[in-house]
């Protein structure tokens, strides 16, 4: 056996210790502004939405994530200076020398909010009946499965957990950051049984029935107002001093779905911390130099959502299906998009051109900024006359086969600063080269649904980019539960449907397959790369732009940790405190 480190090299350091609970965080995070901090207070911050659940695999939803990631916790997790993944409830880990068997050694002494031991039957339960459970909406088996089979995941001991992999993985400690959950408590709903019981459990109405292993605990909810949280007296956590993390005794996330009233509440003195867009920069900046009591902060964006246009190629209305399934109309569609207008008015120029499904500052980028071209309506038109697509009966609006008129809705969320303004110069540059387009607006929480559904015939709408592209299969392999565009290749029981497979997405389709199971990071970032040449050339969806991360924090916090922005699936409050 040996470390992770010797067999992947892809920078994890492995602590072969004795198992026990305490870990003592923040000593070298001081590059990243993380000090020792004072106990006790509230911290207040604004949640977009009401969480539809808290049972983390009930849904698919961000609100529900931002809360629990302050409850639960992963067998490993990020280190925040060096962004590589660390020990978190698995204490050390070591793998066999053909880098199938992985033995994770668990930290001992670690208690659930309830007070029971957090042991090996917690883990097992947790990846065997729900992470790896089908029936579970949000498992998560596509990022687990290597060699066409799901890791096995068997208790050895007490503490002490091993994995088998089909075929060794290059980035298989990736999605180990997938939350624990207590099997004293699920068990006897047995999910894999009756999985719709297990996701109804921990909803809105039993809050404080939720427990983890985390920093904070359950308090309270008030449905569409607040979710309370406290400090979790037992935490294993401690700060090079020796003080018990979390410093805070409290935190509270107000439910504030409009981005503006979130704003005006920070300016009130209601809430600490919040993020901002482009547009709201410049009179918080000005405010700022003038002397308020806050920082505007700004970081290039591993993560961030980059908006996409998308077109669904099983549209209800054939016609309009065939047309968007025609590369030619999406080369038009991306002719069509102005991204320096959008970067400069809808971003206040705090954006750069996006990625194809990764970050432009990730190790794993490829600079694929060519393919995106540039705005040209001619061009647009141009594309459009050679699928046939004209304004046949002289009223400004082109035609489909048959005498229907070129129009679609666009489907795009109303609740943000973002979708509305780029959704309505979409629709104004269409218009001029004889596309109509019907604007049609949700609430953001409501738009995945409604896209996996087929509810829609275009959407704006935005997925995070991840620090490894294979912990987006989920989202850019097709038949995946994610790629909503083309939800026809999925088939039964969440297979792949192959004969609705373009060419070009049987070879994404290939790619995933064998990223996830080749160890050779040289080979990975070729295959990686081909996805990102493939992306750009044949516009599963058409990228629009990747904004930096902007917040507004009070000068009465510290510890705000905003390196690479908000960081999905961590809690960066275990660090905060108020001064």
């Amino acid at each position: 056996m040996r470390s992770l480190l010797t067999v992947l090299t892809i920078g994890l350091t492995v602590t072969a210790i004795p198992a026990h609970a305490a870990k003592v965080v923040g000593a070298n995070l001081a590059s990243i502004g993380v000090v020792p901090g004072k106990s006790g207070g509230t911290y207040t911050l604004p949640l977009g939405d009401s969480p539809q659940t808290f049972n983390y695999y009930g849904a698919i939803d961000n609100n529900t994530y931002t809360v629990l990631n302050n409850v639960l916790e992963s067998l490993v997790e990020y280190n925040l200076a060096t962004y590589k993944l660390e020990p978190g409830l698995a204490e050390s880990w070591t793998t066999s020398k053909d880098g199938k068997v992985w033995t994770f050694k668990l930290r001992q002494g670690v208690k659930w909010h309830d007070g029971q031991s957090f042991d090996a039957d917690d883990v097992v339960f947790t990846y065997n009946d729900i992470i790896l459970n089908p029936g579970v909406r949000a498992n998560q088996i596509p990022n687990l499965t290597f060699g066409g089979r799901p890791v096995k995941v068997e208790k050895v001991d007490q503490y002490t957990v091993r994995m088998t992999l089909n075929q060794a993985a290059g980035a298989f400690t990736q999605p180990l950051r997938t939350f624990i959950l207590p099997q004293h408590v699920f068990a006897k709903l047995d999910p894999v049984k009756n999985p719709e019981k297990f996701m109804q459990a921990w909803g809105t109405d039993q809050a404080t029935s939720v427990i983890g292993t985390g920093p904070f605990k359950f308090a309270g909810y008030a449905a569409g107002q607040k979710v309370t949280l406290v400090k979790n007296p037992t935490y294993w956590k401690t700060d090079p001093k020796g003080t018990k993390l979390p410093y805070l005794d409290r935190l509270e996330y107000l439910i504030i779905r409009d981005p503006q009233a979130q704003v005006a509440q920070f300016l009130a003195g209601n809430v600490d911390a919040v993020n901002i867009t482009g547009a709201q920069f410049p009179e918080l900046k000005q405010r700022e130099v003038a002397g308020a009591p806050f920082k505007v902060l700004r970081s290039k964006a591993l993560f961030g959502s980059p908006p996409h246009l998308a077109f669904n190629f099983d549209a209800k209305d054939p016609a309009l299906a065939k047309v968007f399934s025609d590369l030619r109309f999406r080369q038009a569609m991306q002719s069509a998009v102005n991204r320096r207008r959008i970067i400069d008015d809808v971003y206040n120029t705090i954006a750069v051109l996006p990625g194809h499904g990764v970050s432009p500052i990730s190790e794993w980028y490829v600079n694929t900024t060519r393919a995106l071209g540039t705005f040209d309506l001619k061009a647009a038109a141009a594309k459009l006359e050679t699928l046939g697509l004209k304004d046949t009966d002289r009223d400004g609006i082109r035609n489909l086969p048959g005498g229907k008129n070129l129009e679609f809705d666009l489907t795009y969320g109303t609740d943000s600063t973002i979708y509305p303004p780029i959704a309505t110069i979409l629709q104004n540059d269409l218009k001029s080269i004889g596309v109509k387009v019907n604007l049609k607006g949700l609430l953001v929480a409501n738009m995945l649904a409604t896209g996996q559904a087929g509810n829609y015939e275009a959407m704006l709408y935005a997925f995070g980019d991840q620090p490894d592209p294979q912990l987006r299969r989920e989202i850019w392999q097709p038949g995946q539960a994610l790629y909503y565009w083309h939800m026809g290749t999925r088939g039964a029981n969440g297979t792949l449907n192959t004969a609705a497979l373009q060419p070009w997405e049987k070879r994404v389709w290939d790619i995933f397959d064998q990223g996830a199971t080749v160890v050779d990071p040289v080979r990975r970032k070729a295959l990686y790369g081909e996805w990102q040449a493939l992306f750009s050339k044949n516009l599963p969806v058409i990228m629009v732009a990747k904004a930096d991360n902007l917040a507004a924090v009070r000068n009465t916090v510290g510890n705000f940790v905003y390196n690479l922005g908000p960081i999905p699936t961590y809690n960066t409050n275990t660090f905060i405190y108020l001064k």
